[in-house]
């Protein structure tokens, strides 16, 4: 398979260029793995009504989140520890993110410090994702660090008060490789993924060094820190959605964390109505998890997603050929919704509505 022509060929390449216990990390979910299976099953219970006889004959993808441009619906997702499938790690996914005009997520335990990753973003829509830590002082100094560096947005990961048991990594005893760093904390903090005996290392860092007390009126905090909008990624019912429109949150990101947090909880795409009738148009509604075609995009958007986010496929493009990769990996999906678009009688985004989709309960 020289020429992937899919994300699945991507995923099966990316496991032959992977060590174990990378793959291992970045393939895993929680527990039995059940909602990891279900985001992507999820997906295929929602069928397709397409409108025809009207002109396709060309088609316009682009869009527009927080005020910020983007050419396609897509932002790239958070993912730590991007430089075990690629020594350009974040590096070569900001690069590739700026040339198709797409948003980037970066994680606070990126391998790439933030301020390399803004400084080749050629000021593209870049958001750092946050993990509040106990320590309140590093907090502060990673969010006016991102400010100053030219982030558009703070996107705070609420559904990881702890870590989800990852069984995978415990079994491998998962720790970074020598010489392999959190680059947006090692010159704040002497802080490393430790290792544990038959545990994640990323487990015990966890429990060691994230706030599990954190609630909604720590917002109110955050939210002073940094002129910066707040994102909430994490939320998958009705009530918290309306919380976080309450608290000002400018956009919400319906996520279960790739099915690595709590086994057993919705999928995506199955959450995604009940919020964006909730929020009733207030804010910015994204989603992530499973998405594997640009018919999945088409449906997110026909249910009511402003946009959608990407993150294992990106990682399958990086461990198969580095920036080049992930630039075949983003034109994929580029290339399919922009087909699905024409064959559901889409010209652009705007006719994109929900009488496009209709859910099989069989």
């Amino acid at each position: 398979m020289l020429n992937p022509i899919n994300i699945l060929e991507y995923e099966q390449l990316a496991s032959k260029n992977l060590s174990q216990m990378a793959w291992d990390y970045y393939v895993s979910g929680a527990q039995d793995e059940i909602t990891l299976n279900d985001n992507r099953a999820a997906f295929n219970r929602f069928k397709l009504l397409p409108k025809v006889l009207l002109d396709v004959s060309q088609r316009d993808l682009k869009t527009t989140i927080l005020g910020q441009s983007l050419q396609l619906p897509i932002l790239i997702a958070p993912m730590a520890f991007q430089c075990l499938a690629n020594a350009e790690g974040e590096l070569a996914t900001a690069k590739v993110a700026a040339e198709f005009g797409i948003g980037m997520v970066l994680s606070t335990l990126a391998t790439q410090s933030l301020e390399k990753v803004a400084a080749v973003s050629q000021n593209n829509p870049l958001w750092f994702q946050l993990y509040v830590h106990r320590d309140r002082g590093l907090t502060r100094a990673l969010v006016e660090r991102a400010y100053a560096a030219g982030f558009t947005a703070l996107c705070l990961t609420v559904d990881a008060p702890l870590l989800g048991k990852r069984e995978r990594d415990a079994r491998n005893e998962f720790v970074l490789p020598q010489g392999m760093e959190l680059a947006n904390l090692v010159s704040l903090k002497d802080i490393e993924i430790p290792h544990a005996y038959r545990e994640s290392g990323l487990f015990k860092y966890f429990a060691e060094q994230l706030n599990p007390a954190l609630t909604w009126k720590d917002l109110e905090w955050l939210r002073s820190l940094t002129p910066l909008p707040l994102v909430i990624k994490g939320i998958l019912r009705g009530d918290d959605a309306i919380k976080a429109v309450e608290f000002g949150i400018k956009a919400i990101i319906v996520s279960n964390h790739g099915g690595r947090q709590l086994d057993g909880s919705i999928a995506t795409i199955d959450a995604l109505s009940e919020i964006v009738e909730a929020v009733n148009h207030r804010v910015e509604i994204l989603v992530d998890g499973g998405i594997r075609r640009g018919t999945d995009i088409l449906k997110a958007l026909a249910l009511g997603a402003k946009a959608v986010l990407i993150g294992r496929p990106i990682l399958w493009g990086l461990a198969v050929a580095g920036e080049s990769g992930v630039r075949q990996v983003i034109d994929i999906y580029k290339d399919e919704l922009d087909l699905a678009m024409a064959l559901s009688g889409c010209a652009s985004l705007s006719d994109i509505d929900s009488s496009l989709v209709r859910k099989n309960y069989e």
